[in-house]
């Protein structure tokens, strides 16, 4: 088992797909309040599913939230640099953030889904192009932070006499969403943080001894993230989650490629609750949550981000569950 240095942050998700631009920076502020250590935001064109409902620009929301909180981290999980968003965009738009944020922003990327890139017309590209595209991403993005100014030609991406103006004084962490032990190689020489979906402990040391992460190694951080629908009811959290969360168990090989919320309905319509209650915990027991979240810190998670699922029911999680949840993560993790 791979142990941390430290106790594990347990952080909140800003689920953009299931709340408007407003709720999310007050559950934001709440958050704050209620003891979490970081916030991370997904940026997302489209929400998964329909009956989620919402898709506001992440990055006006977090804009927001710079301003309305104090102490938390802040962090995109995850933005796809290479097809809706140009990386000489994302360059400029996370170094602004940072300054918003007075330092507390991470700039997290990735390979990105078809559901939100494919909007600008530009195709949808093989796994293999998409890997290259975000490592030429990566490269711009780092020339761009350090404030020199930057003429580029790859083989997906040029930018031509471009500088960053507002660089903020300690530039800006980049974390990297990894699904496998070839993802590492590519990434790790570029990217300070690792980002998994699975509680995979061999991940977490591959990344760590990459041969590229040298003394960096300590300071780098593995985070990760966890839904879960907490409800005074279990039978209405099962439903809630089912009619919300149901894409979920596709996995990223199957969900990565889908283009619209019809095409994540029609692949779960065969998904039943009880299928979903045995992969993400329902109901109002906190000590089942805790038992879901300790795989991630056991296999050397040092950063795990809770996505309580339902906009509807953010403001009684947030008043009723999430502190005495956090104090039992917390416990537990020590």
């Amino acid at each position: 088992m791979t142990t941390t240095s430290s106790a594990p942050r347990f952080g909140y998700t800003l689920m953009t797909e299931q709340a408007g631009p407003k709720d999310l920076v007050r559950y934001a502020v709440d958050a704050e309040r209620v003891g979490f250590d970081f916030e991370v935001s997904s940026d997302h064109y489209f929400p998964w599913l329909s009956s989620q409902g919402h898709a506001p620009y992440a990055w006006s929301v977090l804009g927001a939230v710079a301003h309305a909180t104090e102490r938390v981290d802040l962090m995109t999980y995850v933005t796809c640099p290479t097809i809706r968003y140009h990386p000489a965009i994302i360059a400029q738009k996370a170094a602004t953030l940072q300054i918003l944020a007075d330092g507390r922003f991470t700039l997290g990327l990735g390979s990105g889904e078809s559901l939100n890139e494919h909007v600008v017309g530009a195709g949808w590209p093989a796994i293999g192009d998409r890997q290259a595209m975000l490592v030429e991403a990566m490269e711009i993005i780092r020339a761009l932070h350090s404030g020199d100014l930057v003429d580029f030609r790859g083989e997906y991406f040029q930018v031509d006499s471009a500088r960053i103006w507002d660089l903020p004084d300690r530039g800006v962490p980049l974390g990297v969403a990894v699904s496998g032990e070839r993802g590492i190689d590519e990434f790790r020489p570029l990217a300070d943080h690792l980002i998994a979906v699975e509680p995979d402990a061999g991940l977490v040391e591959k990344w760590n001894g990459h041969e590229s992460a040298g003394t960096a190694a300590a300071h780098s951080r593995a985070i990760g993230q966890i839904p879960i629908c907490w409800d005074t009811d279990r039978d209405a959290a099962i439903a809630r989650a089912h009619d919300q969360f149901r894409w979920f168990g596709g996995g990223w090989e199957v969900n990565a490629d889908l283009p619209t919320t019809a095409g994540f309905a029609a692949a779960t319509k065969f998904v039943t609750p009880e299928d979903v209650a045995d992969s993400i915990p329902c109901g109002p027991d906190l000590d089942v949550v805790v038992d879901a979240v300790r795989p991630y810190w056991e296999a050397g998670f040092t950063d795990i981000a809770l996505v309580q699922i339902g906009g509807e029911s953010q403001d009684t999680f947030l008043a009723d569950a999430a502190g005495p949840l956090l104090e039992k993560l917390r416990a537990a993790a020590e």
